[in-house]
């Protein structure tokens, strides 16, 4: 049976501190990074979404959007605000994740841009780029029933039978889960572009742990071929401190997408002698690296580019705007591979949700 939740008075409704039985400010239930996924009749996997993580709360008309840090979201998302007031149920607490989709793939760089100081460009972009919930997780039933001690596998029945009377195609949707471990692996596979950001592990005997890292997850680690258009020398030294990397757009041009530094300092000198060989313009006939920021020195931002010979396969976690959104990691070399065969393709984003099977 499940405790009587003691609530945290929210600023804004004392109403809210009185019919939610869940404070504002809850923190979501967060995962640890795990290389591999736990087997075992215990465990539910669910596909890792690549948005902002989101606890939505509903009292009466009054609807809130609380971000991972506890930050409120609702006013960069009118529309996800809107739909949620509209459900004709007078409350509850559902923990989700805010994805958009552009082009049929989710884009994490629209969601950033809803970040934004002006009202007006945030409601121009609701309705061009318009946002959904990806619901996982139920906190608080539509009877006022707070769930956060009952078992995830009682949690989910009550969110599937919310979504089966409340879901929204395109606007608010229910994430799938399996407990096949296969289909969980198959949600990792690097090949193609349909798989997730990575997959979740839950215990389904297990209660909702605000705030705690009770849950698994494992990052979809990708690999693509890219071509090497420059490089940068170390601070102050005279070896290379890491390759730029590229690949070849539509028109044929080659496009800086990242960089990768994981290089052996045994390595180092040859190499560097090996890519200054190879020094002549333009190193990217596409979109080239940035210059100078106010974090680099003028050694750092400095970076020489090369003739577009050499191809290396690198492993990637996430893509943002065409490019990687962290360091890569340097798995081989690949002097098999022609460089104009390292395109766009191989780094395409997962699908939206609604597509995921």
């Amino acid at each position: 049976m499940a405790r009587k939740t003691t609530l945290k008075k929210p600023a804004s409704s004392t109403k809210a501190a009185n019919l939610f039985g869940i404070a504002l400010d809850t923190p979501p239930m967060e995962a640890r990074t795990a290389e591999a996924l736990p087997q075992g009749e215990e465990w539910q996997y669910e596909p890792k979404w690549d948005g902002f993580r989101c606890l939505a709360f509903k009292d009466g008309s009054e609807v809130t959007l609380h971000a991972k840090s506890g930050k409120p979201l609702a006013r960069y998302f009118p529309e996800i605000t809107a739909m949620l007031a509209a459900i004709p149920v007078e409350r509850f607490v559902i923990d989700g994740e805010l994805v958009i989709e552009t082009e049929g793939h989710l884009s994490f760089e629209a969601l950033q841009m809803r970040l934004h100081p002006a009202e007006s460009r945030i409601r121009k972009l609701s309705e061009a780029t318009p946002a959904r919930l990806v619901m996982f997780d139920m906190l608080l039933s539509p009877e006022g029933r707070s769930l956060i001690d009952l078992p995830l596998t009682e949690r989910r029945d009550a969110l599937e039978e919310f979504a089966r009377r409340n879901a929204r195609p395109r606007q608010l949707v229910l994430s799938p889960f399996t407990t096949d471990f296969a289909q969980a692996e198959r949600w990792l596979s690097s090949s193609g572009d349909d798989a997730t950001d990575g997959v979740i592990a839950k215990r389904r005997d297990g209660p909702y742990e605000a705030g705690s890292r009770a849950m698994f997850k494992v990052k979809r680690l990708r690999t693509a071929d890219c071509v090497i258009g420059g490089f940068r020398y170390e601070s102050d030294s005279a070896e290379v401190g890491s390759l730029l990397l590229g690949l070849y757009n539509a028109e044929g041009k080659l496009d800086h997408v990242g960089y990768t530094s994981t290089l052996s300092d045994e390595d180092r000198p040859a190499l560097t002698k090996r890519l200054e060989a190879l020094q002549a313009p333009p190193g990217f006939g596409g979109k080239a690296p940035g210059g100078p920021s106010r974090w680099s020195t003028a050694r750092s931002a400095a970076w020489q580019p090369l003739r577009p010979e050499l191809v290396v396969e690198v492993r990637f976690d996430q893509v943002t705007g065409q490019r990687f959104r962290h360091g890569t990691t340097l798995m081989r070399w690949r002097p098999d591979k022609d460089p104009r065969q390292c395109t766009f393709d191989q780094i395409a984003p997962p699908l939206a949700p609604d597509d995921i099977k």
